[in-house]
């Protein structure tokens, strides 16, 4: 009877009927969707590879995130290269202390081989700074014992200016035998109205173990125009370089860091006599750019910029003539790698709000190639690096007017584009100065150019405009060509 009185109900009233119907599906699927959410969410909370605490998790750009189960990393294998400076300036720094509260690093499910005596296992490991971990709410239940900082934590977090400097401009040796392997410490000091030196600490060679030595290079450019040269060179056996500290000792010659500041000694000798540098180098706050390596086929390329922006004060002086400075602007950065046919395009700029720094290495293959590799750009201010930006390869125009005293055409101004999604840079410069070296080890022809100049820079970088103008040095080669 009363499935009778069912059946004739949905044939009277057919619309109504409907609506009853699709009314409790939706609800049995909304149920169904419900209760499975649920289910895993349970089973994800009891998921070893889940990581937890904080509102954001940074991932490594291109990562297929949907091969990732929500809220964990699934014990993908992967990571994030300089995690240190991406907590200690780009996230954690000064620029969004006003947005974010914490920023806790953490390494999961890492591979792990433990051996004891013939035996070797394989285990998974992860690490977090108790601390940081504590503060976005991802703190450890305990069962015995205690979890906090130890000062390698307190190092990778909050470095003294010591051990900052320390960490990003240390030494390095060779991976394989490579005679053409170099590395060097490199400033340069503006100490007057069209004067500046070029100063570089240099070790080379088949380092450690064949032929390799150490080699100091001054240059001082006068006001004039003309450049002074002065060298010394010391054996393997006088040079102490440390692959944990910024300090190197080429015998009588060093650069030594102590609390963030660098103390120069040197002395070379040149046609103009002796020339002797006692100076102190003070980077700015955040002016820095971290360590980064490049490898383009078999040539590898490190470099490091300590000081995008600094002071120096002492003495310099040539024969019995010595003059004193203070608070000079200066320039320090660090390069490490093989060179053998490798050139570069750089320049590091000093604007009115913001610095530029950019640059490319190039081996012979790639020139010669359809592409060049992508050159960085990268914009800082006085919170640190504001952006990163990519550009392709510098445009170099027009003849400069040395030219016809060098001998060869030399460019008079150069621009590039830089881009990152909404960011666009564009880079106009103007060469007034022009410094010309024959390097028959980059190419048949090819010259080696150190630059000086003025540099426009507008656009729009972190969303936010940029008018700014300012001086640079910048380096290039050119494959020598009659003058026009």
């Amino acid at each position: 009877m009363i499935a009778t009185l069912a059946f004739r109900h949905l044939v009277v009233h057919r619309r109504r009927s409907f609506f009853l119907l699709l009314g409790y599906g939706l609800g049995v699927g909304v149920m169904i969707v419900l209760l499975s959410v649920g289910e895993a969410m349970l089973e994800q909370s009891r998921d070893l590879a889940l990581v937890g605490g904080g509102e954001v998790t940074v991932l490594p750009e291109g990562i297929d995130v949907e091969a990732m189960r929500t809220g964990g990393v699934s014990g993908m294998f992967f990571g994030i290269d300089r995690a240190r400076f991406l907590t200690r300036q780009l996230l954690g720094g000064r620029r969004h202390e006003g947005v974010i509260a914490a920023v806790s690093p953490a390494i999961e499910h890492k591979v792990a081989y433990l051996s004891f005596r013939s035996r070797t296992a394989v285990a998974r490991a992860g690490a977090e700074i108790p601390s940081r971990a504590r503060q976005v709410g991802a703190s450890l239940d305990l069962l015995e014992g205690t979890w906090e900082d130890h000062a390698a934590d307190s190092a990778w977090l909050v470095p003294t200016p010591g051990q900052l400097y320390d960490e990003m401009d240390r030494f390095h040796l060779p991976r394989t035998r490579d005679s053409s392997w170099a590395e060097w410490h490199y400033f340069n000091v503006i100490t007057g109205e069209g004067e500046w030196w070029y100063l570089t600490w240099l070790v080379g060679g088949d380092v450690p173990l064949g032929r390799w030595g150490g080699q100091v290079l001054l240059t001082r450019r006068a006001a004039d125009g003309t450049h002074q040269r002065f060298t010394a060179t010391v054996p393997s056996s006088a040079v102490t370089m440390d692959t944990t500290r910024a300090d190197l000792m080429l015998g009588p010659h060093a650069v030594r860091q102590r609390d963030g500041v660098y103390t120069l000694t040197a002395t070379g000798e040149g046609a103009a006599g002796e020339a002797r540098i006692e100076l102190t180098v003070t980077p700015e706050r955040d002016r820095f750019f971290p360590p980064v390596e490049l490898l383009e086929g078999s040539a590898r390329s490190g470099y490091v910029v300590p000081a995008l922006r600094a002071t120096a004060t002492g003495r310099l002086c040539i024969g019995a003539t010595c003059r004193m400075i203070t608070d000079a602007p200066a320039y320090h950065d660090h390069n490490w790698g093989t060179w053998r046919a490798v050139t570069w395009d750089w320049g590091a700029v000093r604007g009115g709000a913001v610095d530029l720094l950019f640059g490319a290495v190039y081996t012979h293959a790639a020139r010669a190639g359809s592409g060049s590799p992508s050159m960085f750009v990268t914009v800082v201010d006085s919170l640190g690096v504001r952006q990163v930006l990519r550009a392709r390869p510098v445009r170099y125009e027009g003849t400069h007017p040395r030219s016809a005293e060098l001998g060869f055409a030399v460019p008079a101004s150069f621009t590039m584009l830089a881009e990152r999604e909404s960011d666009s840079l564009l880079v106009e410069g103007t060469v007034d100065e022009v410094e010309a070296t024959l390097s028959p080890a980059a190419g048949v022809g090819q010259r080696f150019l150190q630059l000086r100049g003025r540099v426009r820079m507008t656009g729009t970088v972190a969303g936010a405009a940029v008018a700014d103008e300012g001086e640079g040095f910048f380096e290039t080669y050119v494959r020598a060509r009659s003058v026009p």
